[in-house]
């Protein structure tokens, strides 16, 4: 298997909620699992002694995160599942910055789905007060990306 798509992969796992992804091409199979990060408050101490048994223990599971509501305002949210796209091409100027003013029918960015490019544009007026998601990510269907304040 290509080391691009692995990468791609494990960026995919690690921007995504999934825990576990596991992919078959032909002979070739990759499994790839994501661990929740451990704060210091939630391991247990270990006796001092420690036995080859106590090495090998899974760490306890982490709450999941619960994402930051956006603030109020318009949501403009992902009308498929994509990548997303601040500008119509790398090292270009954004589409919207924090800040821009848009109208409706104005480009946001692109969210590419299966090698086509899709512009999403505005459907309100107003000033751009959030940007949701980063360069590059995979977004998610109903996805928040931009919060417009009227």
């Amino acid at each position: 298997m290509d080391i691009r798509k692995l990468r791609k992969l494990i960026e995919l796992v690690e921007a995504s909620g999934i825990a576990e992804l596991e992919i078959t091409e032909g002979e070739e199979s990759v499994r790839i699992s994501r661990q929740a990060s451990v704060s210091a408050a939630d391991v247990e101490p270990e006796p001092s002694a420690t036995s080859a048994e106590s090495e090998h223990k899974a760490p306890p599971e982490a709450a999941p995160e619960q994402p930051e509501p956006p603030p109020p305002g318009h949501e403009v949210t992902a009308p498929m599942v994509g990548i997303f796209y601040a500008a119509p091409s790398p090292g270009a100027k954004p589409f919207v910055e924090i800040g821009s003013t848009v109208a409706p029918g104005d480009t946001l960015c692109i969210i590419e789905a299966m090698k086509m490019m899709n512009q999403i544009e505005s459907d309100a007026a107003g000033r751009v007060v959030r940007i949701l998601v980063e360069n590059g990510s995979p977004v998610e269907y109903g996805q928040t990306l931009f919060v417009i304040e009227e």
